[in-house]
């Protein structure tokens, strides 16, 4: 298969409004069973090698601990306990309200007592209606839907090159089902102190952060896109150099998003390069900005200083300097 294959919005937005409904089911069940993670961690979807998984939950209330899995080669939701029980049943011809309330069919029937504290949709345009009602979201394309998992896989590859290449406190690689992106974050670590937030915001921004990350399109930005963003974000961000030159700064909720469309880097001779070249440079922009420094880069994901030498170089183990006797040979 084609490395980034095409995945524009329009050819499947029934199917992804549909799809990220079905993921906020499961997401609300992950957040009420989970003990907490800083940063709200312990929401996110991790990739499997078919698919999302909520990993391990529970136990609750003395039960045994579960997992719910999206397979996205099969069609099918799994939930599993570790004692080796199992429900499933088709992604495919269900609504939203067929969707939730098999998955609570299969959580009785595996004796999970865990339930969405909230079934309504999460900022989403009809967060009003309970998961429960909603008839109207069931398309569910299976090959948009594969197309989606094959880009979502390739993503998160790249974007694990890419949090290798800081050693400061960085989060997991994950897919957020709130907005339906991947991203990851690195954290300087300062507080940031936000009393007129909500509490949701005030735990994910408590700390200086800069996230890189790939969303599917929405009606904000109406594409696919890599994007990156500095909070808080320092004065004069928006005018730092991107790359490539197809990049942009554009406004966002006050703030600036660095964004690069994925089209875009499909386009280019070297589209895995392009992309991890976007991503580094609005990092440096934010960064150098906000004075990070750059002694917890690791490039290559490499922190030990002695194993970063060029091929040649040499250390006296006495004095502890390098020695050129044998570059010269």
């Amino acid at each position: 298969m084609e490395l980034f294959p095409p995945l524009p919005l329009e050819s499947w937005r029934d199917t992804k409004e549909t799809l990220h409904r079905f993921a906020q089911v499961i997401g609300k069940i992950r957040l009420a069973g989970s003990a907490r993670r800083n940063h709200w961690w312990n929401v996110p979807f991790h990739l499997t090698g078919r698919g999302i998984t909520t990993r391990p939950t529970g136990p609750t209330r003395g039960g045994d601990a579960f997992t719910v899995d999206f397979d996205f080669t099969d069609h099918r939701l799994y939930v599993r306990t570790l004692d080796g029980a199992e429900d499933s049943f088709p992604l495919t011809g269900r609504s939203v309200a067929d969707f939730y309330r098999d998955t609570l069919r299969a959580l009785v029937h595996l004796d999970i007592d865990v339930l969405p504290d909230h079934p309504y949709p999460y900022d989403l345009p009809d967060a009003h209606r309970p998961f429960a009602d909603d008839h109207e979201h069931r398309s569910y394309d299976p090959a948009a839907v594969t197309t989606y998992w094959h880009v979502l896989s390739q993503v998160a590859l790249l974007l694990e090159e890419y949090a290798a290449g800081y050693a400061g406190k960085t989060s997991p690689v994950h897919h957020f089902w709130h907005t339906f992106d991947l991203a990851v974050t690195r954290f300087s670590d300062r507080e940031v102190p936000q009393p007129a937030a909500d509490p949701v915001t005030r735990e994910a921004y408590s700390r200086e952060v800069i996230s890189a990350g790939f969303w599917f399109g929405d009606d904000n930005v109406p594409a696919p896109a890599f994007y990156s963003y500095t909070a808080p974000e320092p004065a004069g961000l928006d005018t730092r150099p991107l790359h490539p030159a197809a990049a942009r700064w554009t406004p966002n909720r006050g703030s600036h998003l660095a964004l690069l469309t994925y089209d875009e880097v499909r386009a280019a001779a070297d589209p895995w390069a392009t992309a991890l070249e976007f991503l580094e440079s609005a990092y440096r922009a934010g960064a150098d900005l906000a004075g990070w420094g750059r002694d917890r880069e690791c490039p290559g994901g490499i922190t030990d200083t002695e194993l970063r030498r060029p091929p040649g170089a040499e250390t006296d183990t006495d004095t502890g300097t390098d020695t050129a006797a044998d570059r010269e040979r």
